[in-house]
């Protein structure tokens, strides 16, 4: 299903520091079909805790972190739709939903460059918005095994062409993710009345860029307790923090309240991070003195980081890759797929063979954590409001954004929370789970890319899963209008997109 596509040039950013309330509910007034004209209900909190609850009971503990000793990052696919009986609709016109988490992933880690295999039989990227969006795919290619059969339970319909179908007209799909996405999305202000939750940077630091950072789920032990907003040697922020002036400010950092209103800058055409290069201040007259940090490293091509102290450490927008321990690897930062995923859809290249439309999704929902409104527009919409040309059915999709107050139980902070004084060290999860609402095999658990337990005689020994077709890139390049428009992302927005050798998709 698309959502509403941006009029090119035609985005206007939320205003600096200002955040939409996460308690209220999310009015969606621009349903497809049918539901056109109504509104569809839900908050960000029903969404993470509906999360939270299928991953209590619907996951193993096989994959799940070590109590007290292990945290880990949660993702997932939501479906909503009318409730089939619609006569307790509301007289304002509101629709009754069902909610259903149709995709699940965990996971923390993504493979270096020279683990990667051109057998095709090894997860390069095992971040949780990935793992989700994977098992998302399998969802789909179940529904669509479904409706070949003209099975009505699909969430599919044939499409005006044939032998390709479209989704449902009264089905969305909502994205929930227990952290900020790592990469652009996560370089996130702080002002000077706030209690600092990282460690200033040093002039000898900044003046050092070449030594290798992570970001903070896999930064060395010192770096990580300087970086990472959740370390234990970090000040506890203030519940009402207040401007030099003394009005409450509203830069959501998920640990506290929020206040009544926002500071004002609608009147500027500068970002919170354009103004704080210029000037170092918000128009409210806040000192922007830091950022958060990402640890994933801009791509070769791209302006880098300037590594100074203080608020320029990081130049926003960017195309970045995530890090690794050592290895560098080859992986995009989950910002920049999501931002992909926001233009060519969730479905990939090889179901396009079989789709009328992309998939998009209609909303992002962040759980409690570090969280910046205006960062998470400009990582996943902004930098890419200007793409044009793109084939008939693609189109920069205005998803919605929210965060939740709600926090994953097996957050790095919510873990460190409950170790408080334990001995040992806190270390993020080696496994990964992926869960999709499929009736054979819906989990798989891995670890370092490979199923969990496989052994290094059994690696060679993996099969691929598809003996009988063309080659991976074979299919992927056959999706015409899916390439057509990746093509035309690339041109005009991600031109630095690292690509991998066509040696690692030659598999069978």
């Amino acid at each position: 299903m698309r959502g509403k596509s941006l009029p090119h040039g035609g985005f206007k950013a939320c205003p600096c520091f200002s955040f939409v309330p996460t308690n209220t509910r999310f009015m969606l007034r621009e349903l497809p079909g049918d539901l056109e004209g109504l509104s569809t209900m839900w908050t960000a909190d029903e969404i993470a805790r509906l999360c939270y609850e299928h991953y209590g009971s619907k996951l193993p503990k096989q994959g799940k972190p070590e109590p007290n000793r292990e945290w880990t990052l949660l993702a997932a696919v939501v479906k909503i739709q009318p409730t089939a009986d619609q006569a307790c609709d509301h007289s304002d016109g509101r629709v009754q939903v069902t909610k259903e988490v149709v995709s699940m992933g965990t996971g923390t880690k993504c493979i270096g460059q020279s683990k990667m295999r051109k057998s095709g039989d090894i997860l390069n990227d095992s971040h949780a918005e990935v793992i989700a969006r994977r098992s998302f795919q399998r969802y789909l290619l179940h529904q669509l095994h479904l409706a070949a059969a003209l099975k009505e339970d699909s969430i599919f319909l044939p499409g005006s062409q044939r032998g390709l179908w479209k989704l449902r007209p009264d089905l969305l799909f909502v994205f929930f993710s227990s952290h900020t996405p790592c990469g652009d999305a996560s370089i996130i202000p702080m002002l000077e009345f706030e209690d600092q939750p990282c460690c200033p940077v040093s002039r000898d630091w900044a003046s050092n860029p070449s030594v290798e950072t992570s970001d903070n789920l896999e930064a060395p032990e010192d770096k990580r307790k300087c970086e990472d907003p959740e370390s234990p040697v970090t000040k506890k922020m203030r519940l009402e923090p207040r401007t030099p002036g003394g009005t409450a400010h509203r830069q959501s950092f998920g640990s506290q309240e929020r206040g009544p209103n926002p500071p004002d800058v609608s009147s500027s055409n500068l970002t919170a991070e354009e103004l704080a290069s210029v000037t170092g201040m918000t128009p409210s007259g806040a000192q922007v003195v830091d950022v958060y940090r990402t640890g994933a490293k801009c791509v070769p091509g791209e302006a880098g980081d300037s590594g100074q102290p203080g608020a320029a450490y990081h130049r926003v927008g960017l195309l970045r890759v995530k890090p690794g321990r050592g290895d560098r690897t080859r992986s995009m930062s989950c910002s920049d797929k999501l931002a992909r995923w926001n233009i060519l859809g969730c479905q990939g290249a090889l179901l396009m063979h079989f789709l009328e439309e992309p998939i998009y999704l209609s909303a992002v929902v962040i759980g409690k954590c570090p969280y910046s409104q205006e960062a998470m527009q400009r990582a996943l919409i902004r930098r890419c409001q200007n793409v044009s040309a793109l084939p008939e059915g693609f189109g920069v999709q205005e998803v919605k954004i929210q965060q939740s107050d709600l926090l994953f139980e097996q957050s790095r902070r919510a873990v460190q929370t409950r170790k408080a004084d334990s001995p040992g060290r806190l270390v993020p999860c080696g496994a990964a789970i992926s869960w999709s609402a499929v009736p054979e095999q819906p989990l798989d658990v891995t670890a370092n890319g490979f199923p969990q337990g496989t052994t290094k005689k059994g690696i060679g020994r993996l099969q691929a899963r598809a003996q009988k077709l063309a080659t991976y890139q074979e299919y992927k390049e056959a999706a015409s209008t899916y390439q057509q428009a990746w093509s035309a992302l690339r041109k005009q927005a991600f031109g630095s997109w690292i690509r991998n050798p066509p040696d690692y998709h030659q598999f069978k």
